[in-house]
């Protein structure tokens, strides 16, 4: 299946969402905020089918990732997560950029089908 970078701040959200993609056979690498992110993006060569992102983190959030990520790796498919409504508005000028934006709190099965999408488009 694809190889996905996962970026969540949050230890037990990254768990959770690391584990249910390792259910559809996905290798799921992980990292704790922006700029862990793009430091694994780095040293993989950009050698990942999929990036899916918070958007608010310490460091870096996931809107200056995707836009760091895709300037460096064109081809690389990004799909962003959020809970807050203002980060949702952030995202909607990045349409070119991004695939899709995950509204938290979304359930494993809406995960699953999205990162599907995703990887058919």
């Amino acid at each position: 299946m694809a190889r996905i970078l996962l970026v969540d701040d949050e230890e037990t959200v990254r768990g959770f969402l690391k584990r249910g993609l390792e259910i559809d056979g996905h290798a799921v690498v992980t990292a704790t905020d922006g700029s862990d992110g793009l430091d694994r993006l780095n040293e993989a060569g950009g050698a990942f089918d999929l990036m899916l992102t918070d958007i608010r983190m310490p460091l870096m959030d996931g809107i200056a990732l995707a836009l760091a990520a895709k300037r460096d790796f064109p081809e690389l498919t990004i799909l962003l997560m959020t809970g807050f409504a203002d980060q949702r508005e952030r995202a909607r000028g990045l349409d070119a950029i991004v695939t899709d934006v995950l509204t938290k709190p979304f359930s494993l099965a809406d995960l699953r089908s999205t990162v599907r999408r995703a990887l058919a488009a």
